[in-house]
């Protein structure tokens, strides 16, 4: 089951409880030995988790994996249901930070258009307040781990919010897919591990790996995996412990924190 990869490889995948096929990650690790054959740069990841709120047994796992393999994870916290049980949970858990997540991640688009907290739908002096009582809010909260990093709900924004952001103290901007704008440093997820459409569990391994691959291909960097705890299912779990295992493996690749990356 767990053939046709370097033995390191082999061996963190096959003692997981996962199960996963570790031929699943073959098309992962050849393109990223290739990389390292034609003299590319080291390869970056960087994991980022959204929606967290409150303390649950979903967030405890998350916690528990990454701190247990030293993978920093960004938590894209909603301030205005964040509880103080929250910041309690992350003491003793390394490396966590924290990003601002809209402010209540609640839709106001109309029915015919894709979701949005930070479109136009409102009065700019609106979303900027609450922005700004959000970030000062979760700075005071997490001190430390706070990161000036917003997170748009639905990784949605409209333009002239953005040009809003680096007067309320925000340094980076972090939406999904290839989304930039001048004024302000992006830090983008690439890949999705939730299938939304369909299962809303763990999406299919060989996707994700193709996903992972073209990202390599592309020269993103770093490529940011988004998760979001509360959904996950075991495939999604399988999937996070399989994928660190092999970024670990790895000589050329590793995983980079929101701090590092400022």
């Amino acid at each position: 089951m767990c053939g046709n990869h370097p033995a390191n490889i082999v061996e963190k995948l096959c003692r997981t409880q996962n199960l996963i096929d570790a031929s699943s990650f073959k098309a992962l690790t050849d393109a990223l030995n290739e990389h390292t054959r034609a003299g590319g740069a080291p390869v970056h990841f960087w994991l980022r988790d959204d929606d967290a709120t409150e303390p649950s047994e979903l967030l405890d796992r998350l916690l528990e994996l990454t701190t247990r393999l030293a993978v920093p994870v960004c938590l894209a916290v909603i301030p205005a249901h964040a509880t103080q049980a929250l910041a309690s949970q992350l003491e003793g858990h390394w490396p966590v930070c924290v990003a601002v997540h809209g402010w209540s991640h609640q839709n106001h688009a109309s029915a015919n258009e894709k979701k949005q907290e930070l479109g136009a739908h409102r009065e700019l002096s609106t979303i900027r307040a609450e922005l700004s009582t959000g970030f000062k809010q979760l700075s005071l909260q997490y001190r430390a781990r706070f990161v000036p990093l917003l997170v748009p709900p639905w990784n949605r924004i409209d333009a002239s919010v953005v040009a809003t952001l680096s007067g309320i103290g925000f340094k980076v901007l972090s939406t999904f897919g290839d989304q930039s704008h001048d004024s302000i440093m992006m830090m983008n997820t690439h890949v999705d591990i939730i299938d939304w459409k369909g299962s809303r569990g763990g999406r299919d391994t060989d996707e994700l790996v193709a996903e992972l691959v073209m990202q390599l291909q592309r020269g993103t960097q770093p490529i940011g995996v988004l998760t979001h705890h509360l959904v996950h299912d075991e495939a999604a779990w399988q999937f996070l412990e399989a994928l660190f295992a092999v970024v670990e493996s790895h000589p050329d690749t590793s995983w980079v924190s929101v701090q590092d990356s400022l």
